[in-house]
């Protein structure tokens, strides 16, 4: 996960904090940076582009598939 990204979240979560807490709004959002880490780090993302590329991969391999079954089904005596 961009550490931009967590950074970015993490201080629009400061702003959300109430004005009678804004004394410790600067740990709040070290806190809700390490957080965000620690959540975010444990989970495997794939940007849209990666997504999109796997996406044609097997839009590909399904299509290579779906031919291999007609020639084998068109092989096989008496056919379907």
């Amino acid at each position: 996960m961009n550490d931009e990204f967590i950074s970015d979240l993490a201080r629009r979560l400061r702003k959300l904090v109430p004005p009678s807490a804004q004394g410790a709004a600067k740990d709040l959002e070290t806190n809700f940076r390490a957080l965000l880490q620690s959540a975010l780090g444990r989970s495997d993302y794939v940007t849209f582009e990666e997504f999109e590329a796997q996406e044609r991969v097997l839009e590909r391999t399904r299509s290579k598939v779906e031919s291999l079954e007609r020639t084998l089904a068109e092989m096989k005596p008496g056919g379907d």
